[in-house]
């Protein structure tokens, strides 16, 4: 049976999904494509529905087959590829990090958030905590993410409740009056932090870092993209180390 009407109760339901707030209410989110899917598939996420139209029935088993309009109504996509999974928000409870981890202070950009979650997936930093950021669940970022956000664990809260996650994990925070990362040793087991777009990293968690970093630039160059800033940051850090030994 292929759904053709917009008023469908499932199709209502993931339509609101666009929205932070019904994302937070139901606890899911939305993936789109067929790579994107496939990988959220294999990488074992918990998966509500699988949507597709027609001409992609056979690619997904047990997927609900709508209307290219409906499809068209429940997608974020300028070109639509005709597949999305609704994904439940995995419940992760704060928590030292295992491993190195990053920090992001306020970044306000879905885009910059996906990406730097897209960067800590291919370095090798597992671990993300957030603090009065822009929503990582968000299609944008999502799709920024490519697929990033399938193997990373995300960890939010407010300022107090990360630095006690932290505990003694010391902190690498970016800053333009640090010292220069390229030259810098960093510790054993750190957490990097990356500050929001125009304000960079905020007092309360600067007054917490027990080292701060820059990446040297031309003086005709004032700063530079957060998730560039932060892909830099995070491979130098780990270079270093693999240099070390």
């Amino acid at each position: 049976m292929v759904i053709t009407s917009k008023s469908n109760q499932l199709i209502k339901s993931v339509a609101s999904l666009a929205d932070k707030k019904f994302r937070r209410q139901l606890n899911k989110y939305i993936v789109e494509g067929i790579k994107s899917v496939k990988e959220c598939i294999a990488a074992g996420c918990e998966i509500d529905e699988i949507i597709c139209t027609p001409e992609n029935e056979g690619a997904f088993y047990g997927a609900v087959v709508v209307s290219e309009a409906v499809f068209k109504s429940i997608s974020c996509e300028k070109t639509p590829q005709g597949v999305l999974a609704v994904v439940k928000i995995p419940k992760n409870e704060l928590k030292p990090p295992e491993g190195n981890c990053l920090l992001l202070d306020c970044l306000q950009d879905p885009g910059n958030i996906g990406t730097v979650i897209r960067t800590a997936n291919a370095a090798g930093y597992g671990e993300i905590y957030l603090i009065n950021c822009a929503d990582p669940y968000s299609p944008k970022a999502v799709r920024a993410s490519m697929s990033g956000i399938f193997f990373v664990k995300l960890f939010a809260g407010t300022r107090e409740e990360v630095f006690e996650a932290l505990g003694n994990v010391p902190l690498i925070c970016a800053d333009m009056n640090g010292e220069n990362i390229f030259a810098f040793n960093p510790p054993e087991k750190y957490c990097l932090c990356i500050g929001n777009e125009g304000g960079g990293i905020s007092d309360e968690v600067l007054s917490k870092a027990a080292y701060t970093v820059k990446i040297p630039m031309r003086e005709t160059c004032e700063s530079l993209n957060a998730a560039v800033s932060a892909g830099i940051a995070m491979y130098a850090l780990k270079n270093i180390k693999n240099r070390e030994v």
